[in-house]
């Protein structure tokens, strides 16, 4: 028959230590009874036995002290992960490969490199409702009412342009061409290697009218770019005009490589 001791506080005789059993024993607290621990440090093992936790929910991590930081947590099954409350899983925890800016995380638990190209990445527009500007001469004029500025965010994306301006001349053509200024770097003029002309020619007379133009551009920086329109005539005497008391714009959109 098992003995039973009733009392209501054990204390150490020396004060310093209690020790509950030997080893190789078991110490059992049976079902419907309740061990509180709620106000005391908990020194657990090195080692965390073999067991389910799938009934352990809501512990606070700073009612944890002592040196929990060296236990294994290797036979602990069953974690349910909504009971995370706090704190961030590391990346590696996540899926293989490596996590870095230019990788995303895909649905077999791997990081792999995003999708492909052909992504518009932002759109920057520039416009002007007047001013004006004159040249006869048939170099490369900067036209400088209507600017459009924009940071790659790769050096491999491309620049789409997109230009609607007004123009008229005294009998000879206007060609234009687009300006591309790089912050801290070189300046190029007519970037796009053809001139885009008026579509049709009048001797002795002004001819007006509204000129678009595109032009997928590769500037292979991260620096800010000014986009700007060049003009100039073709026999380097007629009077020629860019910009007028209309809309103006310039846009530029980033695609993705």
């Amino acid at each position: 028959m098992a003995s039973l001791i009733k009392v209501d506080k054990l204390d150490p005789q020396s004060g310093t230590a209690l020790e509950i059993g030997t080893s190789g024993d078991t110490i059992t607290v049976p079902s419907g009874a309740t061990l509180d621990i709620s106000s005391a440090t908990l020194t657990p093992p090195a080692t965390m036995p073999a067991s389910s936790a799938a009934n352990l929910t809501n512990i606070p991590g700073a009612n944890i002290t002592g040196t929990i930081a060296a236990v294994s947590g290797a036979n602990l099954t069953s974690l349910n992960a909504t009971n995370l409350g706090s704190g961030t899983v590391p990346t590696a925890r996540l899926g293989s490969g490596t996590a870095s800016s230019s990788t995303v995380l895909y649905g077999d638990q791997t990081y792999k490199a995003e999708p492909g190209g052909g992504k518009v990445l932002q759109v920057v527009q520039g416009s002007a409702s007047s001013g004006t500007q004159t040249t006869t001469s048939n170099s490369w004029q900067t036209y400088a009412n209507v600017t459009c500025t924009i940071t790659p965010a790769a050096t491999s994306s491309k620049i789409l342009l997109w230009a609607s301006q007004f123009n008229a001349n005294g009998g000879n053509y206007v060609f234009m061409d687009f300006r591309r200024e790089i912050s801290g770097g070189a300046s190029t003029d007519n970037i796009s290697g053809a001139t885009y002309g008026i579509s049709w020619h009048q001797d002795s007379a002004n001819v007006e009218q509204s000129q678009m133009m595109t032009y997928l551009d590769s500037p292979s920086t991260t620096s800010a770019i000014t986009y700007k329109m060049n003009f100039r005539n073709d026999n380097n005497s007629d009077t020629i005009q860019l910009g007028q008391s209309l809309f103006q714009v310039i846009i530029a959109m980033e695609i993705g490589a």
